[in-house]
């Protein structure tokens, strides 16, 4: 079976692309940023390496007995230096691909497919773009930021015309397009 990831920048609507897949296909999309969320509270593997890395506040135990992610010194730990962002990446990334490996799914989101490596893990890719403007406004609408705000997170990723160009199809996903014809065409075109 073809694997296929779905990818794009922040603003983007991958999400929303994902959603429609799901609804018009009834494909199953397994989600990098929900699994490695999922890992970082679940796996104790991933807590006794990520509170070596880290220290020993990493994780807080609840008074239910089971351990909670300290976001708050994880996210202190990252943002300190590029470095550590990639030390917890190093240590984060391989658990999400071998869980995604294990899940059977063919279909994958993953937002930052190509600095994670994980466009290895599949044979084609969807690259989902809009203008940064529109980006802008779903950002600000969505997480209640500013502008500024919004455009600071944009610069912190790969920009979208790389992804598109390493990308195997690109869906356009500003005001007005038709998203569904172009899954269509994809789709019913090239990939099922």
């Amino acid at each position: 079976m073809t694997k296929t990831a779905i990818t794009g920048g922040i603003g983007s609507g991958k999400s929303y692309v994902c959603n429609l897949m799901r609804q018009m296909y009834g494909v199953s999309i397994y989600d990098c940023d929900a699994a490695a969320k999922r890992l970082m509270r679940t796996s104790p593997t991933l807590r006794h390496q990520l509170t070596a890395l880290i220290g020993p506040d990493t994780y807080l135990l609840a008074d239910d007995g089971t351990w909670v992610l300290n976001k708050a010194a994880v996210a202190q730990f990252l943002l300190a230096s590029e470095s550590n962002a990639k030390a917890i990446d190093d240590i984060v990334h391989p658990a999400v691909a071998d869980d995604f490996i294990q899940s059977g799914k063919q279909w994958m989101e993953c937002a930052i497919l190509y600095e994670s490596g994980f466009d290895r893990l599949v044979d084609r890719v969807i690259a989902v773009v809009a203008d940064d403007d529109v980006r802008i406004r779903r950002i600000i609408r969505r997480d209640d930021i500013t502008a500024d705000k919004a455009r600071q997170w944009i610069a912190h990723q790969w920009p979208q015309q790389d992804v598109a160009s390493r990308a195997d199809f690109v869906v356009s996903n500003n005001d007005g397009d038709d998203i569904v014809q172009q899954l269509r065409n994809i789709i019913e075109t090239n990939i099922l």
